[in-house]
């Protein structure tokens, strides 16, 4: 028997998630002393959560998040980690059927499928099954506008794309 190709669904890495009560807290030191500069931001009304990503020197990415008002999707996870942390880590995939099709053939079940967005589609390997870490696999159809302009602060105050006005704790 072969073993199979694991490079086979062309994973490219693209950022880590950090989930916090409050993103605020999360700036000092990735915005302020590593100098993390605002590549995009958003709430994501349909699970619960703003995020802003900060991307550095290098071309590496960090996406740090919190829930929206009345949200519950951090709940548990604040509570297993005392309030925070490492939340996921994102890899890219060129043709998401294709990559849910391979991992469920390599005996991997998968969570939180979501296709129905031509824009953005993922789907998680649950951390049971990669080490304790949450994967996200996405792919991304079509970046999401930002307003022009859009500044830390603007996101924070719930101004982004799909923003629910409600500003940051």
């Amino acid at each position: 028997m072969t073993e199979p190709d694991l490079t086979e669904l062309g994973a490219v890495f693209d950022h880590v998630g950090l989930a916090a009560p409050r993103i605020r807290d999360l700036l000092p030191l990735y915005h302020d002393i590593l100098g993390g500069r605002l590549l995009q931001a958003g709430d994501n009304q349909r699970v619960g959560y703003r995020a802003v990503q900060l991307a550095y020197r290098d071309g590496t990415k960090i996406e740090l998040m919190e829930p929206l008002q009345g949200s519950t999707f951090f709940d548990s996870f604040f509570r297993r980690t005392g309030g925070g942390g490492l939340h996921h880590v994102t890899f890219k995939v060129d043709d998401m059927p294709a990559a849910v099709e391979t991992l469920r053939r390599l005996g991997y079940s998968l969570t939180g499928l979501y296709l129905d967005d031509i824009a953005w589609q993922e789907v998680f390997l649950h951390p049971r099954e990669a080490s304790g870490v949450l994967v996200q696999l996405a792919h991304e159809g079509a970046p999401y506008p930002q307003p022009p302009g859009l500044t830390l602060e603007q996101a924070l105050a719930g101004s982004a794309q799909d923003g629910d006005g409600i500003p940051s704790p």
